[in-house]
């Protein structure tokens, strides 16, 4: 792999950069670093940092801005470790300096034909990792963006790409493929952080034979492997269970189901995988036989709640159907679901078994059906957040509903057919709302609604002070108070907001990060100037 690499300021290194992350490190969690896309492990994304406060809030301003060429979309969540950013776009890895913004080197894997939006990268050791768009993982010296090895773990030929941000984890990378609308066979893959070689591979779409292939019922006689499935967003790890949860993409076709009858394994949920093998140990599906393009990649946020009298280990999942589910970690076992959204009509309630109770007539028709959630779902990728202290998960939700269509054309694996489309009415755009849930319950305790064009895909991050930071849909970055949702702060970006915002900490001060369509924001506290003193002149 060709690729290009620059150093564009030549920093004291060693003091900037002087340590190697270890596992270890992640585990502790989001403190003055950030060292992994959500933050830790369990994808709660709060920081322990409690500098900027609820009181204080009001007074953050713009530190540093750093405009990223030619970029028009970014989802970058940056990664911060001693002092230094590291962020990414289409093929590429830039790192900056936390403090000021100034570019210390960038990387730029020039061989990739392959162009998609880069989430994020991961960082173990003195590496730093992601994935080029064509399906590499690649890992570069964290100091001078050098590269030290690339490694291919799939084919675009086979209708897949990488957009996700990898997971590192002890001394391996997990990573995921895109193109779930393609025709694809969706997989999990760990790869050693070493050398790149692949340790196993999980399949999300069983092959012929296999457990869980007969809930595809092809009835042209296709093969069901290319069903879709795809796993383009992170996952989340237990370190006492030595247990990944990946939650998997839409079945394929998107919006026709008449050729795979069937609830389609292992299509919108959620996967327990064995972190050392990759076996699966349970599975937990949302939406069976999903019509309606609501695959399960939002995040699963590990907690431990009291559930019927005791204390249970769960996995929370906001999920795109419009509805949250709590299941027991250990074994996926269904526990409770309950709305978050108000428009909500595909399914009346979840059953005791946690499958939803349909309402007829709500699939896709080739005259159009109406249906909610709309096809961007009642959340999504966007990053929810949760306080231990105040005991709320803050969830990004969209109510929006959708006229959706399907056409009977013959499906062709590999290629870019969705069985059919969906879209708003031009009167129903659709609304994003900040809301907040007590997880014990499933109880709404409060809901910041925002303006704009409904065409938002920021998230959260809330921080021990018990302040939550959201992108909103007009383009602002805003603080909220955690515990009532009232408005303390905003700042207008002056674009589109894709990524979900983060919190560190340099030289004792904190900030807080996000990437807007075009460039990284970061914002701290106003700090006054000192009042100089005019030198004294002697005339002589």
């Amino acid at each position: 792999m060709t690729s290009n690499v620059r150093i564009a300021v030549l920093l004291a290194l060693p003091a900037v950069c002087p340590g190697q992350v270890l596992y270890e490190d992640i585990l502790k969690g989001p403190g003055a670093n950030w060292l992994t896309y959500a933050g830790d492990y369990q994808a709660r994304r709060n920081s322990s940092l409690k500098q900027i406060t609820p009181e204080n809030a009001g007074s953050l301003v713009s530190k540093w801005v750093y405009h990223m060429p030619k970029a028009s979309g970014l989802r970058t969540n940056p990664i911060v470790y001693d002092g230094v950013m590291y962020v990414t776009n289409t093929n590429e890895v830039r790192a900056l300096d936390a403090r000021s913004g100034r570019l210390i080197w960038e990387y730029k894997e020039t061989r990739s034909k392959k162009q998609a939006v880069n989430r994020g990268a991961a960082i173990l050791g003195d590496r730093v990792y992601f994935l080029a768009a064509d399906v590499h993982l690649v890992a570069l010296d964290r100091r001078t963006g050098a590269l030290l090895w690339e490694k291919k773990y799939g084919n675009v030929e086979d209708g897949i790409f990488a957009s996700s941000a990898p997971l590192a984890l002890k001394d391996r990378i997990i990573v995921g493929v895109s193109g779930g609308d393609t025709g694809m066979r969706g997989f999990v893959a760990a790869l050693s952080a070493s050398t790149g070689e692949e340790l196993w591979r999980t399949y999300t779409i069983p092959a012929k034979g296999e457990p869980g292939s007969e809930t595809w019922a092809d009835i042209r006689g296709n093969t069901r492997e290319y069903g879709g499935g795809a796993t383009w967003l992170s996952g989340t790890y237990d370190p006492e269970m030595n247990t990944l949860f990946w939650a998997t993409g839409n079945a394929w076709p998107d919006f026709y189901g008449g050729d795979r009858t069937g609830d389609n394994l292992f299509s919108c949920s959620l996967l327990a995988l064995d972190a050392e093998t990759g076996k699966r140990k349970w599975h937990f599906q949302f939406t069976p036989h999903d019509t309606h393009d609501w695959d399960a990649q939002a995040w699963p946020v590990l907690l431990e709640l009291p559930i019927r009298g005791a204390l249970r280990k769960v996995v929370v999942h906001a999920n795109r159907n419009g509805f949250m589910y709590v299941l027991d970690r250990t074994t996926g076992e269904y526990l409770n679901a309950t709305r978050i959204v108000e428009k909500l009509d595909w399914a009346s309630g979840i059953d005791a078994k946690g499958r939803p109770i349909l309402v007829p007539d709500k699939d896709p028709t080739p005259g159009g059906t109406r249906a909610c959630p709309g096809v961007r779902g009642a959340t999504n990728w966007m990053s929810p957040s949760y306080n231990s202290d105040t005991g709320l998960l803050y969830v990004v939700t969209l109510e929006q509903c959708d006229i959706y269509t399907s056409s009977a054309k013959e499906p062709e694996p590999k290629k870019n057919f969705a069985g059919g489309g969906a879209n708003p009415k031009p009167s129903e755009i659709g609304q994003f709302f900040l809301r907040a849930f007590d997880p014990k319950t499933g109880d709404k305790k409060w809901e910041y609604p925002m303006t704009g064009p409904a065409e938002s895909w920021a998230g959260t991050v809330s921080t021990a002070a018990g302040v939550v930071f959201f992108g909103d849909d007009d383009g602002q970055i805003v603080a909220v108070d955690g515990r009532t949702g009232k408005h303390l702060w905003h700042f207008q970006m002056g674009e589109s907001l894709a990524a979900s915002p983060i919190s560190y900490a340099v030289d004792g001060k904190q900030y807080v990060a996000i990437a807007s369509a075009t460039a990284i924001f970061s914002f701290g506290l106003f700090e006054p100037m000192q009042q100089l003193e005019a030198p004294k002149i002697t005339i002589k």
